[in-house]
C-alpha cells in the first residue's frame, strides 16, 4: 500500500511538473509571440470606435492632463465650447465614443484612436480655400520609408531593440519582457534606496503614451506605468493582430514627437526634425540625405558624422532634455561619445563614422532660429481672424492658438482679398498711382510726396439675413497693426454721419411724443420749450398736412443753418471759432441735406449745438431754468462738480511737476515760481512747512533773498504774520501768487513724498472745494459760465450713449461742438458698422468673421460648430435709416464722393446705387501763447476716409493715412479714398456679382434704397 501511495504521489508530481512546465512554456511562447494578446486585444481595440453624430454630446469625456492634450487644446475644449455656444455658435456635430471606448476611458485608459503627429490651426476662406496653416512640429518624417535606416537602427539600439523584429508579426510592442523583468527586479532596491536609478522598462510605445498623456509627461508611479502599458498595448492592435505596421508607425511617431524641452524665444521643441533645427541649425531634409547616402569622400564623411552625432545627442537628450540641452551640454557630449563607441562595437555604425563623429564636439547654435519671413500685408486678414479667435476662445496668445487642433472657416473671400492686396501693394509706385487716377488736386502729388509713406486700408462687409460677414480686410502697412480696427484716428467729417443720425433719432423721438397731440396743445408745448428742436417739431406738426414720421424726417433734412464762420461759440470750456473747408460756403444758408452733401462744417456745428441744447433741457432739471434762476437748487451742485473736476485737472498737472522730487526740491521749485518778495516767500514756507521753527524760516528767506537786509525782528514778524492758520488756502494762494492747490500739494508732499496720484486726489477733496469758494460768491454771469460747462458735459454723456448704441468704439466724447466735425476721433471699422446698421433698417446684426469651427477632427473630442440662431437688435428707427440712405446716396451721386458713382455695375450694366460719407482729419498739436497767439503747430497724422455702401448688400470703409510730422507734406483729402475705391472696382466687382447670386449664407431682403 505504501508503494501504491508513493506511485500515486509520483504520478501527481509528474502531472504537476508537466502542468507547470506547460504553463511556463505557454507563458514563454506568449511573451515571444503575443498570440493570445493579439487575439484578445485586437478585437477589443477594434470595438473602440468614434462616430460623429448630429447635435452636442454632453457625455463626452475630455482629458484633464497630458502635454499633448494640453497643446492641442483637448483639455480646454469644454471651456471653448461653452464660450462659443454662449456667443454666436451652436454645436452641429460632435463625436460619440463606442461603449467599449467609453468604458476604457472611464476606467482610466488613454483614448484609443489614430493620434496626430502634426496638428495646428488651419484657416479657410468662405469657399473652403486654405488661407493659413500652422503645423507643429514643423519638420517631420513623412513615414517609415522616409527615416534613414541609420537613424532607425540607432534609436532601436538605444531604446527598443526588439521593436521591429519580424520573426513574430503579432508581437506586443508595449512590452520588452527582458527589460521589464529587469526593471521589476530593481523595485526592492528602489524601496531601500529611493534615489537609486534603475534600467528603464519603457518601450517606445509606452514612452509615447507617457510624454503625450501622463501628467506633465512623467510617470508618477506604478499605476501610471500600468496605464501607459495597457493603453499602448491596446493601441498597437487597432488594425488587427499583425502589429508590423503599428510598430513601424511607433518608431516614426517617436522620432516626430519626442519632447526636447523648450528654447527661449522659440518655444517648445518636439521631434527630431525641429530639434535639429532649434538646437543645431540643421535642416531635417539635409540631415536625411547625408545620413541615408554612403559617404563619397572625406568631406561627405564629416557632414554625415556631424549630422549623426547631432541626431544621436538628441535621442539621448530625451532622457533629461532640460539638463542635457540647457544646463550641462558637455555631459551630453560625453554621453554621445560613449554611445558612439558602443554603437560601433555592436555593428550599428562603422568605425569610420565613429571616429569622425568622435572628432566633432557638439556645437549648439547660439542664435535663435530665424523666423520665416512674413508679409503683414498679405497676412492682415488672417491675423484679424486669429485675433478674433483669441477673443472668442480666451486663448492667451497666438503661440497657443496656432498649436490648437482646429480648422476655422472664415467669411473672407480669398480671391477678392488677393486682388485687393495686389493693388494696395503697388500704390507706392508713382506710375501705378497715376494710372489709377490717384494724383492731382486734393489727391496725391507724385513729384513731391513719398507715396510709400501712405497707408491704405479697406474693410468690406456683406449683409446677410442674420449677420454681417467680413469679406475683405486689407491694407499695405507691413506691421501687425490694423488701422481699421486697432487705431484711434481723427476721421474728420465722417463724424457728421453720427451727428446726423443722432439728430434724426431726436426728431423721431419728438414725433413719438407729440404727433398725436392736437394743434392747440402743440402750440402750448412749443411755447414752453426752451430748445430749438422741440420748438421746430411742435411748429411743424401743427402745420403739417402729413404728420407721418417719413415726412417729418424729410422736413428735418430741409431745415436750414448758416454756414457763416463769424460766430464765436462757447463750448468745451472756452470760446471757439470754426471754419469751412471751402470758403465759398461761408456766406450761404444751407439745408441739412446740402451741408451733408458738400460736407460744410458750420451748419453741423450749429446742428450739434441744437442737439446739445435738446439734451441739456432733457435732464432732471431744465438747463434753461437752472441758468435763469439764481436760487435754483441745482446750481450749487453744478458749481461743486465744476470745482472738483477743474481742481482735479490742476492737481494732476501740478503732481506731474513735483512727482519724484525730494521735499527740499519741491519747496525750491515752488519758491522759484513766485517773485522773490519777502511776504510771498514767507507765505510759501509757512504754508508748506507750518511746523518749522523761526531759525529754519529765517535761513530759507535769507538764502532766497541774499541782497535783502532783513532784521531778526522783521523775520520774526513775517514768521508770525503768515502762519498757515492765519489765512484760508485761497488767500494764501493769492498772497503768494501761486495756485492754492499747488501750495497745498507741495505741503502735502512734504509729509508724504511717495504719495501716488490717487492718494493725492483723495486727500484733496475739501481743498478743491475751498480753492473755488470764490466761485460760489461770484455773480450769475461767472457762475453760469461754469454751469454751462457742466450742462454741456452732461448733454455729451447722453450723446455718447446714443453713439455707443450705433457702434462708437470709445468710452467718451470730447464735450465740444467740434465733435460734430471729428474732434472725438473714431475707427474706420466702427463707422462701417454704422453704415451696415443703416443698410439693415436699424437692426444691429453681429459682424461675423468666422463661419464655422471644427475642433479635434478624427478624435474622440471632435466637434463641429456653426452659427447658431442669431437675433438682431433694433437700435434705430427704420424710417431714420431710410432717410439716411437717401442722404448718403446723394453724397455719392452729387456731393463730395461723386467720383465713385457708376464704379460698380449690375448684370445689365447699370450703375449700382452707392452711398457714403467722406472725411478728412488733420490731427495737429498746437501750442498757444498769450492772447491766443499760435506759437507752434505740429502735424501728428493726416487721415482721409470714405465710409460707404454698395447696393443693398455690401458696405465698408476705405482709409488713407500718413503718420508723423511728414503728414505736413501731404494735401490729399477724402477724395483720395473715394478715388481708390473707384480704382478697386475691377478687383471687387466679381465679389459684388457673386453676392448678387449667392444665397448660401447671405440671403437678405432688399433694404429699399
Amino acid at each position: 500500500m505504501r508503494a501504491g501511495r508513493w506511485a500515486r504521489r509520483a504520478t501527481i508530481g509528474a502531472a504537476l511538473a508537466t502542468t507547470v512546465a506547460a504553463a511556463g512554456f505557454t507563458g514563454w511562447r506568449e511573451m515571444e509571440t503575443s498570440r493570445l494578446q493579439a487575439r484578445l486585444l485586437s478585437g477589443y481595440a477594434q470595438s473602440m470606435t468614434v462616430t460623429l453624430r448630429d447635435g452636442p454630446n454632453p457625455d463626452t469625456r475630455y482629458p484633464r492632463q497630458g502635454p499633448y492634450n494640453e497643446r492641442l487644446g483637448y483639455t480646454a475644449l469644454p471651456g471653448y465650447l461653452d464660450a462659443l455656444t454662449r456667443d454666436l455658435y451652436s454645436v452641429e456635430q460632435q463625436a460619440v465614443a463606442s461603449p467599449a471606448l467609453d468604458r476604457f476611458m472611464a476606467g482610466g485608459g488613454f483614448p484609443i484612436y489614430r493620434e496626430k503627429t502634426q496638428a495646428g490651426l488651419t484657416l479657410l476662406d468662405r469657399n473652403g480655400a486654405p488661407m493659413y496653416a500652422a503645423r507643429y512640429p514643423e519638420r517631420v518624417f513623412d513615414g517609415f520609408d522616409d527615416v534613414p535606416p541609420l537613424v532607425a537602427d540607432t534609436l532601436l539600439f538605444i531604446e527598443n531593440r526588439e521593436l521591429l523584429n519580424e520573426d513574430q508579426p503579432r508581437r506586443n510592442p508595449a512590452v520588452e519582457w527582458d527589460r521589464f523583468g529587469a526593471a521589476v527586479a530593481m523595485l526592492p532596491l528602489q524601496v531601500l534606496r529611493p534615489g537609486q536609478r534603475s534600467p528603464g522598462g519603457s518601450t517606445l510605445a509606452t514612452q509615447i503614451e507617457k510624454y503625450r498623456h501622463s501628467p506633465d509627461g512623467q510617470t508618477t508611479g506604478s499605476v501610471e506605468k500600468l496605464r501607459q502599458m495597457i493603453s499602448a498595448s491596446v493601441r498597437a492592435y487597432r488594425d488587427g493582430e499583425d502589429t508590423g505596421a503599428a510598430r513601424r508607425r511607433i518608431l516614426v511617431d517617436y522620432l516626430n514627437s519626442t519632447p526636447l524641452t523648450g528654447r527661449a524665444g522659440y518655444g517648445e521643441v518636439n521631434g527630431l526634425g525641429d530639434g535639429l533645427w532649434a538646437w543645431f541649425g540643421t535642416d531635417l531634409s539635409i540631415a536625411k540625405r547625408v545620413l541615408a547616402e554612403p559617404s563619397a569622400d572625406g568631406r561627405g564623411l564629416k557632414l554625415k558624422a556631424l549630422a549623426y552625432k547631432q541626431v544621436l545627442a538628441l535621442l539621448l537628450a530625451q532622457r533629461r532634455p532640460s539638463h542635457y540641452l540647457i544646463q550641462d551640454r558637455p555631459a551630453l557630449d560625453r554621453l554621445a561619445d560613449a554611445h558612439l563607441r558602443a554603437l560601433a562595437q555592436a555593428g550599428v555604425i562603422d568605425p569610420g563614422l565613429r571616429d569622425a563623429a568622435l572628432a566633432m564636439p557638439l556645437a549648439f547654435r547660439d542664435d535663435l532660429p530665424a523666423a520665416p519671413a512674413a508679409s503683414f500685408v498679405e497676412q492682415k486678414a488672417t491675423n484679424a481672424i486669429r485675433a478674433r479667435l483669441l477673443a472668442m476662445l480666451g486663448v492667451p496668445g497666438l503661440y497657443q492658438l496656432d498649436r490648437l487642433d482646429l480648422t476655422a472657416q472664415s467669411t473672407l473671400d480669398a480671391a477678392a482679398q488677393a486682388r485687393v492686396v495686389e493693388v494696395l501693394g503697388r500704390l507706392g509706385q508713382p506710375d501705378f498711382a497715376r494710372s489709377l487716377g490717384l494724383t492731382g488736386e486734393r489727391l496725391l502729388d507724385a513729384r513731391n510726396n513719398d507715396l510709400s509713406k501712405i497707408v491704405y486700408s479697406i474693410a468690406l462687409f456683406e449683409r446677410g439675413p442674420e449677420a454681417n460677414y467680413l469679406r475683405v480686410q486689407a491694407d499695405n502697412l507691413d506691421q501687425p497693426l490694423d488701422i481699421n480696427e486697432g487705431a484711434k484716428l481723427d476721421l474728420g467729417s465722417t463724424a457728421k454721419l453720427r451727428t446726423l443720425t443722432t439728430y434724426l433719432e431726436i426728431v423721431a423721438e419728438l414725433h413719438s411724443r407729440y404727433a398725436h397731440l392736437p394743434k392747440e396743445l402743440l402750440g402750448d408745448v412749443g411755447e414752453e420749450a426752451s430748445d430749438t428742436l422741440t420748438r421746430w417739431a411742435t411748429a411743424w406738426l401743427a402745420a403739417a398736412a402729413d404728420r407721418g414720421l417719413p415726412a417729418m424726417l424729410e422736413a428735418a433734412m430741409e431745415r436750414r443753418y448758416s454756414a457763416s464762420p463769424g460766430e464765436v461759440f462757447f463750448t468745451g470750456g472756452g470760446q471757439h471759432s470754426f471754419v469751412n473747408f471751402n470758403k465759398d460756403d461761408n456766406g450761404r444758408i444751407l439745408t441739412v441735406q446740402e451741408a451733408l452733401r458738400n460736407s460744410v462744417n458750420l451748419p453741423f456745428i450749429r446742428l450739434m449745438r441744437d442737439i446739445v441744447q435738446f439734451y441739456m433741457d432733457e435732464g432732471a432739471d431744465d438747463g434753461a431754468d437752472i441758468l435763469k434762476d439764481p436760487n435754483h437748487p441745482a446750481r450749487e451742485a453744478y458749481l461743486a462738480r465744476f470745482a472738483d473736476r477743474e481742481g482735479s485737472d490742476f492737481l494732476n498737472r501740478f503732481y506731474n511737476g513735483y512727482r519724484g522730487k525730494s521735499p527740499d526740491e519741491a519747496l525750491a521749485r515752488l519758491a522759484a515760481r513766485s517773485r522773490p518778495v519777502p511776504h510771498r516767500l514767507a507765505v510759501i514756507f509757512r504754508s508748506v512747512r507750518p511746523e518749522a521753527g523761526l531759525a529754519e524760516f529765517s535761513a530759507f528767506l535769507r538764502a532766497r533773498l541774499p541782497d535783502a537786509s532783513l532784521s531778526e525782528g522783521e523775520l520774526s514778524a513775517l514768521y508770525a504774520k503768515y502762519g498757515a492758520d492765519r489765512f484760508p488756502l485761497n488767500d494764501r494762494g493769492y498772497l503768494a501768487r501761486v495756485h492754492p492747490l499747488e501750495l497745498w500739494l507741495v505741503g502735502y508732499l512734504q509729509q508724504h513724498p511717495d504719495a501716488k496720484r490717487g492718494e493725492v486726489l483723495a486727500a484733496s477733496a475739501n481743498e478743491r472745494q475751498e480753492s473755488y469758494r470764490w466761485l460760489f460768491k461770484k455773480g450769475m454771469a461767472a457762475q453760469n459760465t461754469r454751469i454751462r460747462i457742466g450742462l454741456e458735459e452732461e448733454a455729451f454723456q447722453r450723446i455718447t450713449e446714443q453713439w455707443h448704441r450705433v457702434g462708437y468704439p470709445f468710452d467718451t466724447l470730447v464735450p465740444s461742438l467740434a465733435t460734430a466735425i471729428g474732434s472725438s476721433a473714431d475707427r474706420p471699422a466702427a463707422l462701417a458698422e454704422l453704415v451696415g446698421l443703416i443698410l439693415n433698417d436699424g437692426v444691429r446684426q453681429p459682424i461675423v468673421k468666422i463661419r464655422s469651427l471644427h475642433f479635434a477632427a478624427g478624435t474622440p473630442y471632435e466637434a463641429k460648430l456653426g452659427l447658431g440662431p442669431l437675433k438682431g437688435e433694433r437700435v434705430l428707427h427704420p424710417e431714420v435709416c431710410a432717410t439716411l440712405r437717401r442722404a448718403l446716396t446723394d453724397v455719392a451721386q452729387n456731393g463730395t464722393a461723386k467720383r465713385v458713382w457708376g464704379a460698380f455695375k449690375d448684370a445689365a450694366g447699370n450703375p449700382v446705387v452707392m452711398g457714403g460719407k467722406t472725411g478728412t482729419g488733420d490731427h495737429r498739436l498746437d501750442r498757444w501763447g498769450p492772447g491766443g497767439v499760435l506759437l507752434e503747430s505740429k502735424a501728428v497724422n493726416r487721415t482721409a476716409t470714405f465710409v460707404f455702401f454698395i447696393g443693398d448688400r455690401f458696405f465698408g470703409t476705405m482709409t488713407a493715412f500718413v503718420h508723423g510730422p511728414e503728414a505736413d507734406d501731404y494735401r490729399f483729402t477724402s477724395a483720395l479714398p473715394a478715388q481708390l475705391l473707384k480704382s478697386l472696382a475691377p478687383a471687387l466687382q466679381p465679389l459684388i456679382d457673386q453676392g448678387a447670386t449667392r444665397t448660401a449664407d447671405t440671403r437678405v431682403a432688399p433694404a429699399g434704397l
